[in-house]
């Protein structure tokens, strides 16, 4: 593999298509990393081209613009929501997981050659979820604020030499510059005390429905704010809604049963909403096998430490119901 691109391992996982071109040697016999025991991976082409087929075969094709049609949002369907950048971001993010756990499959194996070109293939993926992470949500802003302000100093330190050099027209530049910056910082730090400060409803695995079209979903990511591009936001009527862009958007899964087509949705906050009782139902998803350890005791999906940690989420522990005493009244 010659770089690494969210478009191309979307294409290929999309396509059935998974495939590492390096080997390595175990018991005198040369075999490909895709034949060591990596589960992740196996797993999630299994699942999705069967389930695939499965929708083939039993004529399950959705098309999500006649099923959700409310009639008074012509035009707007689930579809409208979807978002290929998000699904592009879980691809990658599995993608760094199974190069991870390829790595260590070549060092338990004593193939150090074999981990050195997989961890310069991980540096690579890195670099790209980078620019993605860059791309949708920006820099971080709290260092981009820093940053500004360090510049700022610096043109006022050569603003005072350029007056004392009477050099007037230099020093007028430089206000000029330090002023710019001044509200850029201003801008950046709003934004990092945002970002800091969010506040979401939901969490990671928490099973969900949407509020206009119907299907069950599971949380797998979140914005404190809208990161899609302009036209995403145009087609998704983001305007229209009455928290706008500036409330918590999540990446969801959809349950492949409801529409086998979305795959992935980027839905603002307003339009999803918690289920009532523990749903025990079961949820198709090529993703979960991957982004969830399992299900707990209420139905929701208990995120791996990984995802947690790249949203920096805490834990959920689901509470316990503890039983009645004799009298009636509970503990």
């Amino acid at each position: 593999m010659q770089g690494i691109s969210a478009s191309t391992l979307a294409g290929h996982l999309n396509d059935g298509i998974y495939m590492t071109v390096f080997t390595c040697k175990s018991n005198s016999k040369t075999m490909s990393l895709g034949q060591i025991d990596c589960k992740v991976s196996r797993q999630i082409m299994t699942i999705f081209s069967s389930s695939y087929r499965t929708r083939q075969r039993k004529g399950l094709r959705v098309n999500a613009t006649w099923l959700f049609d409310k009639g008074s949002n012509r035009g707007f369907d689930a579809s409208s929501e979807r978002s290929e950048s998000a699904n592009e971001d879980i691809l990658l993010f599995f993608f760094q997981l199974d190069l991870a756990t390829r790595i260590q499959c070549a060092l338990n194996m004593d193939q150090y050659d074999i981990a050195k070109q997989l961890r310069n293939k991980l540096s690579e993926v890195e670099v790209e979820i980078a620019k993605q992470h860059e791309a949708r949500r920006g820099s971080n802003s709290k260092s981009e604020a820093q940053d500004k302000a360090i510049s700022i100093l610096r043109l006022r330190t050569a603003m005072q030499e350029a007056i004392e050099n009477e050099d007037y027209h230099l020093a007028a530049d430089l206000r000029d510059e330090i002023s710019k910056l001044e509200a850029e910082s201003l801008a950046a730090a709003a934004k990092a005390l945002v970002r800091e400060n969010a506040e979401y409803v939901f969490r990671l695995g928490q099973k969900v429905t949407h509020r206009l079209f119907g299907y069950r979903a599971v949380i797998c990511g979140m914005d404190p704010v809208c990161c899609e591009s302009t036209s995403w936001m145009e087609a998704a009527n983001v305007e229209k809604l009455s928290r706008g862009s500036s409330q918590p958007f999540y990446q969801v899964l959809v349950d492949v049963h409801a529409d086998p087509n979305l795959l992935v949705a980027y839905v603002p906050e307003e339009n999803l909403v918690a289920v009532d009782q523990p749903d025990m139902g079961r949820f198709d998803h090529p993703y979960t096998s991957f982004l969830f350890y399992g299900a707990d005791a209420a139905g929701d999906f208990i995120p791996i430490k990984e995802l947690r940690e790249k949203y920096n989420r805490p834990r959920h522990e689901v509470p316990m119901d503890h039983p009645d005493d004799e009298d009636g009244e509970k503990h």
